[in-house]
């Protein structure tokens, strides 16, 4: 299977979905992402690949040579953020499939079947812009996440997402596939590997994750009739502890912690009210703990006295708090291996975002591999990779499962069994 073949099949799928300016708007069970989800299953229908459908919408298209064997899952997500870029997620679904082409020709030319059998995956919902939190199918998947906790979680329409894909026909009941190594192929997302000129990223670990959802509880009143001194206004206090979460960074060395307030929400929304009630939900990252715990208590310290300045409520609870996750050096082995082989460059990175593979990791050795991100923009319509730095990430994807499927992480599954037997 050529380059071509695959660069056809992501500048067509990047037309569902499509916004002005170069992006793409499909988040989780919507009409788009239904449309993404028709396409995958399309796929595999021509290939004759039988396609999965778990309870929490994971979709999985098999490529079986050994009937009862164990699988090797490899993929990512097709849903996107809101206004958002068309190569995140999507492009590490569609190279696994063309991946998955090119292993399964290469068995029908005459290669010996591999040990394992190959799985496709596409991962509900690891967006998160619809309903939160992120990374909702693989965490369910590897048992991270309560199923019907998730099937119960609303959007701000108040659709839950058992009722959202029921109603694109994607809440299925068939068996997962049996994991025995997961691969996945992403968009770095930052300006590293542009920087330095390389074409591959080794991913060694992911930071640490610490969200926070923060309640602001004032007293609604007229805009108009009540007097300044008379107000708690809680959108006031939370503009305050939107400044704090930026903020805090600096407390910090450069580059050492990231932070952000990207959801909010506020009642009633009128704008002749004083608001009442505002939630937003801070997220604080770090590539160590110590950080991102000392960055907590400050806040934790700070947003108090703005509840005593403003004199209102403020309750803050942890949320999706997320260790780091170390990928088996084994794992970095072949990705390095590969690209030695494809003759390009090839260096260690860490994510700072969080991706499918972060929980996958934890019940299966996981290999996870970047290429660039021109500008190292993401989740915006100006995300942006080339198409030569693609086609080199399928190449370098396709080996990489050859390994996996010939058992390349099994030494690696072994040793993390002895471990948990002796706790």
């Amino acid at each position: 299977m050529s380059a071509e073949a695959f660069l056809t099949d992501f500048h067509h799928v990047a037309a569902i979905g499509a916004t002005p300016a170069g992006g793409v708007e499909r988040q989780a069970a919507t009409p788009e992402d239904k449309e993404m989800r028709d396409w995958f299953a399309a796929f595999a229908a021509e290939r004759g690949w039988p396609v999965r459908v778990d309870s929490i919408g994971n979709m999985f298209a098999l490529v079986e040579w050994r009937p009862g064997a164990d699988w090797v899952l490899v993929g990512s997500h097709l849903d996107s953020q809101p206004r958002g870029g068309r190569f995140d997620g999507a492009y590490g679904v569609i190279a696994a499939l063309h991946a998955a082409e090119r292993l399964a020709r290469r068995v029908a030319r005459g290669e010996e079947a591999p040990k394992y059998n190959l799985a496709v995956v596409d991962w509900f919902n690891e967006e998160g812009g619809r309903f939160a939190p992120s990374i909702m199918g693989s965490s369910v998947f590897a048992g991270l996440m309560d199923e019907q906790e998730m099937l119960a979680v609303t959007d701000l329409e108040g659709v839950t997402v058992a009722e959202a894909l029921d109603a694109i026909g994607y809440r299925g009941s068939d068996p997962r596939p049996t994991p025995v190594a997961y691969a996945e192929i992403h968009i770095e997302q930052g300006r590293v590997l542009e920087r330095e000129g390389i074409a591959i990223g080794a991913v060694d670990h992911s930071w640490y994750t610490q969200k926070l959802d923060v309640e602001v509880l004032g007293e609604q009143s007229h805009t108009g009739a009540t007097a300044m001194a008379d107000r708690r206004d809680a959108l006031v206090a939370a503009a305050r502890v939107i400044g704090l979460v930026h903020d805090v960074t600096g407390e910090f060395e450069p580059e050492s912690i990231v932070s952000s307030v990207g959801y909010l929400t506020l009642e009633p929304n009128s704008p002749i009210v004083v608001p009442r009630r505002v939630h937003l939900v801070a997220d604080l990252r770090a590539s160590s703990p110590a950080i991102v715990e000392e960055a907590r208590a400050l806040l934790l310290e700070r947003i108090a006295d703005v509840a005593r300045e403003q004199q209102l409520t403020i309750d803050v609870r942890d949320f999706d708090v997320r260790p780091v996750q170390s990928f088996p050096e084994r794992g970095l082995q072949i990705t390095e291996k590969v690209a030695a082989g494809l003759g390009v460059g090839v260096r260690r990175i860490n994510t700072m975002a969080g991706h499918d593979s972060v929980p996958m990791n934890r019940i299966v050795p996981a290999l996870m591999m970047f290429v660039p991100s021109i500008d190292g923009v993401s989740h915006c319509e100006r995300e942006l990779t080339s198409d030569a730095q693609m086609a080199v990430g399928v190449a370098a994807l396709t080996e990489a499962t050859w390994e996996l499927l010939a058992g390349g992480l099994d030494e690696v599954a072994v040793q993390r069994a002895a471990q948990e037997g002796t706790r």
